[in-house]
């Protein structure tokens, strides 16, 4: 990928989107202190150039039925890649888990 400068105007988009993805196109060039159709040519590039990786939803873990949160740290006896590649597989099984991490350092999973 090739490497992209960002200004300040691609900053502010960032910024803004990031707080609300859901965030019209007008607002957020009134935001970003640009007009319309510029603004909406500089997400797309910034879309095509992988700053923005998506949208999403962000959803009430309560409501799901999830009523604790929990971090567990998580060390493996061997960081092999068929290990790692096994826990990996093991976690993407489980409905309930709904964000691993990888670590460096004496935990090897957060």
């Amino acid at each position: 990928m090739q490497r992209v400068k960002l200004d300040k105007i691609d900053r502010r988009i960032l910024r803004d989107l990031q707080s609300d993805g859901r965030m019209t196109n007008v607002e957020l060039s009134k935001r970003a202190g640009i007009s319309a159709p510029p603004c909406l040519r500089r997400v797309r590039a910034l879309e095509e150039a992988g700053f923005i990786r998506g949208y999403h939803a962000d959803l009430e873990p309560k409501m799901l039925g999830f009523n604790v949160t929990v971090f567990a740290q998580v060390g493996l006896n061997s960081q092999a890649e068929h290990d790692l590649e096994a826990f990996e597989n093991a976690v993407r099984a489980w409905p309930q888990v709904r964000e691993c991490h990888m670590l460096a350092g004496e935990t090897d999973f957060l």
